[in-house]
């Protein structure tokens, strides 16, 4: 595709990023495909391609954007299926993270849109404020109906995504079992510790570090740590993000020398691995499912054979292209593993896109949820806590995340969400 940036505008990294990025683009329309938005809407605007065409015009006018331009790049995911399919190497990440940021700068939003972006800014990132936050959710919860009549759905949104009990709703490092390995050190790692995950279910964090000791791995969980940056990231706050970016790694520098930072949120796994385009410092970030992968499942204890539908999520498998791997590893731990169709399409969590685009992710994961069920699986494996709480309250079967069952096959509790 042609672009018409001028020598000024090039000369910053990020505009000749995307110059590069845009140029690449032969509108060869393989990215409708597999665009959610597109399946759903059959708007071009709405698809990667037009996405692109918008994104184009937009920067090099500079200035504000006009409001059709913000609408259609609100509604993408970021889910990157765009980027498995695209045969030219579309670098679409770059392009959509620039055009948030473009936006941010030189578009004034309504107040109730600011009002509410910075509200999830502010709490999502912070496990102390988010424990809170649900906390009062739960209170409000029957008000939900109400709300989406009224037309706040972002609000019954947000109340729909409180889990109903109090289970999920610990303190971080509650019950956390000992990080030394239980057999000869094979290395030491760092577990990102999360925003979401260890407020909403903590038991993950728990069942990562049995597993890992297991491996013969020694667990950090670094003083200092937080956010990794991606909610920041995706709302288009840079600034914010850079800078949680550069706290973490200082954070890890005083960690000591590790073999790998561990994510179990593969939100965050994505944002990792993007560090060195972010603040050009690449960390050795690792999924939970890839760096068990690649050092060995611990032996297998007690094979269950329950029937586990294993949902991908779209950070996993289009941000990392982590695909064959963790179906792979449950399959090697004992259970039956089932695919779900249309297994590229993202389930509408993507951040806090739920909140933000509630209609269109309703349906996403309504026809998420149906292709799940149609497995018959008595149990749903998802390796995001995005994804889990998106998809839990409308599944006839329990989601825990997969290191949650290798754990328990491997010798580990069996997950208390299974209920079996």
């Amino acid at each position: 595709m042609r672009t018409s940036f001028t020598p000024v505008q090039l000369a910053d990294p990020k505009t000749a990023a995307s110059a590069a990025a845009i140029r690449k683009c032969v509108h060869c329309g393989f990215c409708t495909a597999t665009c959610p938005t597109y399946v759903l809407l059959g708007d071009e605007r709405d698809s990667p391609r037009g996405r692109i065409e918008l994104i184009k015009a937009m920067l090099e006018d500079g200035g504000p954007p006009p409001a059709s331009t913000v609408t259609h790049v609100d509604r993408c995911l970021s889910c990157l299926a765009c980027t498995t399919t695209c045969p030219s190497g579309v670098d679409y990440a770059q392009l959509i993270d620039h055009a948030r940021i473009h936006i941010e700068t030189h578009h004034v939003r309504p107040l109730p849109e600011r009002i509410l972006r910075a509200v999830l800014a502010g709490v999502m990132t912070r496990p102390g404020r988010l424990r809170i936050a649900l906390g009062l959710g739960r209170i409000a919860r029957p008000l939900e109906p109400l709300l989406r009549r009224l037309g706040l759905k972002p609000l019954a949104a947000m109340l729909g995504l409180v889990p109903k009990s109090r289970a999920g709703v610990t303190a971080p490092g509650h019950g956390a079992p000992p990080t030394g390995a239980a057999q000869p050190v094979k290395g030491r790692v760092i577990l990102l510790q999360g925003c979401v995950e260890p407020v909403m279910a903590p038991e993950i964090r728990e069942a990562a570090i049995r597993l890992l000791n297991r491996a013969g791995f020694d667990v950090v969980l670094a003083e200092g740590e937080g956010c990794c940056g991606a909610l920041s990231e995706h709302l288009g706050r840079a600034a914010e993000a850079k800078a949680m970016a550069n706290a973490n790694l200082a954070a890890w520098a005083r960690a000591g020398t590790v073999d790998a930072i561990i994510a179990t949120a593969a939100g965050c796994g994505t944002m990792l691995k993007s560090y060195q385009q972010l603040v050009g410092e690449a960390v050795p970030a690792k999924d939970i499912l890839e760096f068990i992968g690649e050092v060995g499942l611990p032996p297998v204890a007690a094979p269950s054979g329950l029937i586990v539908a294993y949902h991908a999520a779209c950070s996993l498998q289009h941000g990392q292209q982590i695909k064959t791997g963790p179906p792979a590893l449950l399959g090697a731990a004992g259970f039956e593993v089932r695919m779900v169709a249309e297994g590229h399409l993202c389930c509408g969590s993507a951040g806090v896109y739920n909140i933000l685009q509630p209609d269109l992710a309703i349906q996403l994961r309504d026809r998420k949820a149906a292709n799940i069920n149609r497995t018959g699986a008595v149990v749903v494996a998802a390796g995001n806590i995005g994804c889990i709480a998106q998809l839990a309250p409308v599944l006839d079967a329990p989601v825990v995340h997969p290191v949650e069952l290798l754990d328990w096959a491997t010798g580990g509790p069996k997950p208390a969400g299974l209920g079996l």
